[in-house]
């Protein structure tokens, strides 16, 4: 999956993905749902063939980047203990 960075503020940051599904960005929404320091999460995705879809976070306190590693962290280690059973 290749992704970047398209848009970033003190409190939103727009991340675009080239050749992925929502299979991974999915579970990362969720973590990001609960984070209590996120106000917003979107994911927009248009036309395909367009417009690269994308990740829109906006948080109440703290830096946008913050928060999407956070949540990539724990979905990450969520799927490694399942791996491990």
């Amino acid at each position: 999956m290749d992704f970047y960075l398209f848009e970033k503020t003190d409190k939103t940051i727009t991340i675009k993905f080239k050749g992925t599904d929502t299979t991974l960005i999915s579970p990362i929404m969720d973590m990001l749902d609960k984070d209590e320091d996120v106000k917003i999460v979107r994911f927009i995705n248009k036309h395909p063939e367009l417009e690269d879809p994308a990740l829109v976070v906006e948080t109440r306190e703290g830096d946008p980047v913050a928060a999407v590693k956070r949540a990539a962290d724990a979905v990450s280690e969520y799927y490694g203990t399942i791996n491990k059973q």
